[in-house]
Formats: structure tokens, sequence, C-alpha cells
């Protein structure tokens, strides 16, 4: 099991195995929260994370990550934004198998979130999870009504999608990509990374080269799909030797926040779309 942090400003757990409720509560505590923050109305529906976990749960999907993120005010503590990431029984992952079709669910019970379901993509050489762009919808649930069974629902409503998710990994996987391309793609991550506009003149902290170097052998290929997971990588876990606006050598960091994460993630699985579909 790998214990680490989520950036700078969450805690985060990850495991091979589901994840019990005492590593839940240990990592995430607002998920157990007994009751929503005193800024919510009377019309705010409280359910907690937890009994809507539990109700994913006897419909076969487990926790395999979680993530909260971290609050200045301690008395918000208990309410603040957090993430889970579950896997379905009935996607069977095989021996062989380079990743795993992932739901990602958000949540808060302090107003920062409505229930937010996502498609993901996990990737065990390098523990590494991966937010799907533009193939799927995003799901949102108001915390009103019959929560857990909307959030069921929606839940296997992305399962049914997965099979759009596997053909995007696929056809990424066909896709040869030109140094030319490769160097397009990672010029156009670091401009998400950083945050560059287009018309941006300023070097970049970092160049294509670093962004495009691979972290292990599996992922020397020139397809797009490797390309894609060296620069997510590359982006998302930070470490690389870049110069700041005031010429210091620094590093990079980690993504900071569940946002932010999520956010630069969806965006780079968009990006490898669009090269797929101009290196075509």
């Amino acid at each position: 099991m790998l214990a680490t942090r989520f950036a700078r400003t969450a805690p985060v757990l990850q495991s091979a195995e589901p994840l019990t409720d005492d590593q839940i509560r240990a990592v995430a505590p607002s998920i157990f929260a007994e009751d929503k923050a005193a800024s919510r109305s009377e019309r705010y529906t409280y359910i907690p994370t937890i009994q809507v976990l539990r109700g994913l749960a006897r419909e076969g999907f487990a926790p395999f990550m979680v993530a909260q993120a971290r609050s200045r005010d301690a008395d918000n503590r208990d309410y603040t934004k957090h993430m889970i990431r579950l896997r379905h029984a009935g996607e069977v992952v095989e021996a062989r198998a380079d990743s795993a079709n992932e739901i990602i669910l958000i949540n808060s019970h302090n107003g920062s979130s409505s229930y937010q379901m996502l498609a993901g993509n996990f990737r065990f050489v390098c523990k590494n999870g991966m937010v799907v762009g533009n193939v799927l919808e995003d799901i949102r649930i108001p915390h009103r009504g019959d929560i857990v069974d909307n959030v069921i629902d929606g839940a296997f409503r992305i399962v049914d999608g997965f099979a759009a998710v596997d053909e995007s990994r696929e056809a990424m996987r066909d896709t040869r990509l030109s140094d030319g391309h490769q160097q397009a793609f990672a010029r156009a991550a670091i401009a998400l990374r950083f945050e560059q506009p287009a018309t941006s003149t300023a070097p970049a902290p970092v160049t294509e080269t670093q962004m495009l170097a691979p972290r292990r052998a599996a992922d020397t290929g020139s397809d797009l799909w490797s390309v894609f997971n060296r620069v997510q990588e590359n982006a998302v876990r930070g470490g690389l030797s870049a110069r700041s606006p005031q010429g210091r050598r620094v590093r990079t960091r980690p993504i900071e926040g569940v946002d932010s994460n999520v956010a630069l993630n969806r965006a780079l699985w968009v990006l490898a779309e669009e090269m797929r579909r101009l290196a075509a």
C-alpha cells in the first residue's frame, strides 16, 4: 500500500486492495462527518459520504484511493472536500492488464461541492490516476432528494461508458507520434501545467525534453498512450529541475489540491484526444 501526500494540500491513501473504513477515516475524516456545516440551509439534504459509499459497496463498488483537501480553518476540516476513486467488481482486471477503469467521486459537506462523478483510469506501473477528459460527461448530483440511489445510478452510468474509455485508450496506443508531434504535445502540456497564455513569449520553466522524459523503461514508446503517460506523470508528480521567473533554480511541485489535480488531468486527456485526431 502506498501512503503519501496528495500534493501539498491534501493527504492521500492509495492501496492495491479495497480500503477499510478505518483507513479512510484516518486520511479523510470529512467522509464521516456527523452533520453538515453550519453554513448550510435547511434545504440541504445531509447524507454523509460514508453512507453513500456503503450503498455503492452493496452494488459491488470498492474504494482504492481517498484524498481530502486540507483546510486552514480547523472548524471546516470535518466538512471539507474529499475525493474517492472506486472500482466495480464487474470490471475484471486481468493479471497482464496495465490499468483499471475507475469512478471518481468528489463531495463536501460545506457547500463547496455537490456530488460530482467522473470517469478515471488508474495505471498500475506508476500508481498514477488519470481523469478521462471529454469521452464521458460528468455527473453532478445536488444535496437534495434520494442522494444514495442517485449516486448509485450515476456510478452505473459511468460503468456503462467504460467501453468508450477503453476505445479511447486503445486508439491512443495505436497512434504513433513523430518527434515533432511529441514536442508539440509536450509544449501544449507545459502551457496547461504552468498556465501560460498562448501569446506568452516568456520562457517556460521546463523544456519539452523534460516533459517527455520517461521515468521507467515501460514508457519509452512513441505511441500516444506512452507519450501521454510520460507527460502526465511529469506534469502532475513534479520534481523536475526548473527555473523560476526570477531565474533561480527550483524543482517543480506536485499539483496542489483536489480541484487543480482533476482539472489538469482531464485537460491533458482532452489534449491527447486532440493530438490523436491531428496525428491520424
